[in-house]
Protein backbone atom coordinates (compact mmCIF):
# COMPACT_ATOMS: atom_id res chain seq x y z
CA UNK A 1 0.00 0.00 0.00
CA UNK A 2 2.89 2.42 0.96
CA UNK A 3 4.56 1.54 -2.44
CA UNK A 4 1.26 2.84 -4.34
CA UNK A 5 1.49 5.57 -2.32
CA UNK A 6 4.48 6.76 -3.22
CA UNK A 7 4.17 6.46 -6.78
CA UNK A 8 0.77 8.07 -6.88
CA UNK A 9 2.70 10.89 -5.15
CA UNK A 10 5.18 10.78 -7.44
CA UNK A 11 3.22 10.93 -10.39
CA UNK A 12 1.07 13.82 -9.11
CA UNK A 13 4.12 15.48 -8.11
CA UNK A 14 5.50 14.95 -12.12
CA UNK A 15 2.17 16.31 -13.56
CA UNK A 16 2.01 19.39 -11.51
CA UNK A 17 5.35 20.29 -12.44
CA UNK A 18 4.28 19.89 -16.34
CA UNK A 19 0.99 22.08 -15.47
CA UNK A 20 2.82 24.61 -14.23
CA UNK A 21 5.44 24.52 -17.11
CA UNK A 22 2.37 24.52 -19.47
CA UNK A 23 0.47 27.93 -17.57
CA UNK A 24 3.75 29.80 -18.41
CA UNK A 25 3.29 30.34 -21.42
CA UNK A 26 1.04 33.46 -22.45
CA UNK A 27 -1.13 32.75 -25.46
CA UNK A 28 -2.94 35.41 -27.64
CA UNK A 29 -6.59 35.76 -28.34
CA UNK A 30 -5.96 32.88 -31.16
CA UNK A 31 -3.87 30.96 -28.72
CA UNK A 32 -0.92 31.35 -30.24
CA UNK A 33 2.15 32.17 -28.14
CA UNK A 34 2.97 35.68 -27.14
CA UNK A 35 6.22 36.51 -28.36
CA UNK A 36 8.74 36.65 -25.50
CA UNK A 37 11.95 39.52 -24.84
CA UNK A 38 14.47 37.67 -25.62
CA UNK A 39 17.43 38.81 -23.05
CA UNK A 40 20.66 38.11 -24.72
CA UNK A 41 23.26 37.15 -21.88
CA UNK A 42 27.09 38.51 -22.04
CA UNK A 43 29.39 36.43 -22.88
CA UNK A 44 26.35 34.56 -25.18
CA UNK A 45 27.69 36.97 -28.47
CA UNK A 46 29.50 33.87 -30.46
CA UNK A 47 27.24 31.09 -29.94
CA UNK A 48 24.44 33.37 -31.40
CA UNK A 49 26.93 34.53 -34.20
CA UNK A 50 27.58 31.07 -35.38
CA UNK A 51 24.00 29.81 -34.60
CA UNK A 52 22.93 32.19 -37.29
CA UNK A 53 25.83 31.47 -39.55
CA UNK A 54 25.06 27.41 -39.12
CA UNK A 55 21.48 28.36 -39.75
CA UNK A 56 22.18 30.31 -43.18
CA UNK A 57 24.78 27.82 -44.46
CA UNK A 58 22.00 25.21 -44.19
CA UNK A 59 19.68 27.23 -45.82
CA UNK A 60 22.66 28.16 -48.70
CA UNK A 61 23.50 24.22 -48.28
CA UNK A 62 20.27 23.38 -49.83
CA UNK A 63 19.87 25.69 -52.55
CA UNK A 64 23.59 24.13 -53.62
CA UNK A 65 24.95 27.55 -52.65
CA UNK A 66 28.45 27.91 -51.09
CA UNK A 67 28.80 28.87 -47.72
CA UNK A 68 29.43 32.18 -45.95
CA UNK A 69 32.48 32.86 -43.55
CA UNK A 70 32.40 35.22 -41.07
CA UNK A 71 34.35 38.48 -42.30
CA UNK A 72 35.82 40.91 -39.29
CA UNK A 73 35.38 43.89 -41.81
CA UNK A 74 31.69 43.35 -42.01
CA UNK A 75 30.95 42.17 -38.66
CA UNK A 76 32.16 45.51 -38.09
CA UNK A 77 30.33 47.14 -40.61
CA UNK A 78 27.17 45.54 -39.08
CA UNK A 79 27.69 46.38 -35.72
CA UNK A 80 28.18 50.07 -36.04
CA UNK A 81 24.92 49.82 -38.17
CA UNK A 82 22.85 48.02 -35.80
CA UNK A 83 23.79 50.39 -32.90
CA UNK A 84 23.62 53.57 -35.02
CA UNK A 85 19.44 52.74 -35.96
CA UNK A 86 19.40 51.83 -32.30
CA UNK A 87 20.21 55.65 -32.25
CA UNK A 88 18.28 56.76 -34.79
CA UNK A 89 15.37 54.52 -33.20
CA UNK A 90 14.38 53.39 -36.56
CA UNK A 91 15.32 50.53 -38.52
CA UNK A 92 16.61 51.75 -42.24
CA UNK A 93 19.65 51.63 -44.52
CA UNK A 94 20.81 55.26 -44.35
CA UNK A 95 23.52 55.88 -40.93
CA UNK A 96 23.15 58.97 -39.18
CA UNK A 97 25.69 60.70 -40.55
CA UNK A 98 23.73 60.08 -44.34
CA UNK A 99 25.71 56.86 -44.93
CA UNK A 100 24.62 53.92 -47.14
CA UNK A 101 25.85 49.86 -46.52
CA UNK A 102 28.30 50.32 -49.35
CA UNK A 103 29.90 53.29 -47.67
CA UNK A 104 29.90 51.46 -44.24
CA UNK A 105 31.55 48.17 -45.16
CA UNK A 106 33.90 50.48 -47.45
CA UNK A 107 35.07 52.63 -44.22
CA UNK A 108 35.25 48.84 -42.50
CA UNK A 109 37.95 48.07 -44.68
CA UNK A 110 36.09 45.90 -47.06
CA UNK A 111 37.61 45.76 -50.32
CA UNK A 112 35.09 42.98 -52.19
CA UNK A 113 31.74 43.78 -53.28
CA UNK A 114 28.93 44.25 -51.00
CA UNK A 115 25.84 42.05 -52.05
CA UNK A 116 23.47 43.18 -49.45
CA UNK A 117 22.29 44.60 -46.25
CA UNK A 118 19.38 43.10 -44.00
CA UNK A 119 18.14 45.03 -40.85
CA UNK A 120 15.31 44.24 -38.22
CA UNK A 121 13.92 45.68 -35.20
CA UNK A 122 12.74 43.17 -33.33
CA UNK A 123 12.25 41.50 -29.47
CA UNK A 124 13.04 38.17 -30.92
CA UNK A 125 15.88 35.82 -31.66
CA UNK A 126 18.34 36.02 -34.29
CA UNK A 127 16.55 32.55 -35.25
CA UNK A 128 13.45 33.58 -35.47
CA UNK A 129 14.65 37.10 -37.06
CA UNK A 130 15.80 34.45 -39.80
CA UNK A 131 13.00 32.74 -40.62
CA UNK A 132 10.53 36.42 -40.76
CA UNK A 133 13.88 37.69 -43.83
CA UNK A 134 13.37 34.08 -45.48
CA UNK A 135 9.84 34.64 -45.60
CA UNK A 136 10.50 37.91 -48.10
CA UNK A 137 11.52 37.10 -51.54
CA UNK A 138 13.77 40.25 -51.80
CA UNK A 139 15.35 39.35 -48.21
CA UNK A 140 15.87 35.39 -48.83
CA UNK A 141 17.86 36.32 -52.20
CA UNK A 142 20.19 38.13 -50.08
CA UNK A 143 20.86 35.38 -47.63
CA UNK A 144 20.86 32.34 -50.60
CA UNK A 145 23.33 34.65 -53.17
CA UNK A 146 25.36 32.02 -55.05
CA UNK A 147 28.08 34.71 -55.45
CA UNK A 148 27.72 35.78 -51.93
CA UNK A 149 31.04 34.79 -49.78
CA UNK A 150 31.09 36.69 -46.84
CA UNK A 151 28.44 37.43 -43.76
CA UNK A 152 28.72 39.77 -41.23
CA UNK A 153 26.26 40.06 -38.59
CA UNK A 154 25.81 42.12 -35.62
CA UNK A 155 23.06 43.73 -33.40
CA UNK A 156 22.68 45.76 -30.85
CA UNK A 157 20.17 45.28 -27.60
CA UNK A 158 18.49 48.15 -26.12
CA UNK A 159 18.13 48.58 -21.99
CA UNK A 160 14.28 47.66 -22.55
CA UNK A 161 15.35 44.02 -25.05
CA UNK A 162 14.69 45.40 -28.47
CA UNK A 163 17.48 44.48 -30.34
CA UNK A 164 18.62 46.14 -33.56
CA UNK A 165 19.70 43.47 -36.10
CA UNK A 166 22.26 43.82 -39.40
CA UNK A 167 23.85 41.81 -41.25
CA UNK A 168 25.70 42.16 -44.29
CA UNK A 169 27.22 39.78 -47.43
CA UNK A 170 29.55 40.46 -49.68
CA UNK A 171 31.81 38.59 -52.21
Amino acid sequence: MNRRMVLTLCAMGFLSGCVSQAAAVRVDSDGQPLPQVYKIRPGSEDQISFRLLDSVNALRRAQSAPPLAFNASLNAAAATHARDMSVQNRPWHFGSDGSSPLTRVQRAGYTSALLGELISETFETELVTLATWMKQPDTRAVILDPTARDIGFAWYQEPNGKIWWCLVTGG
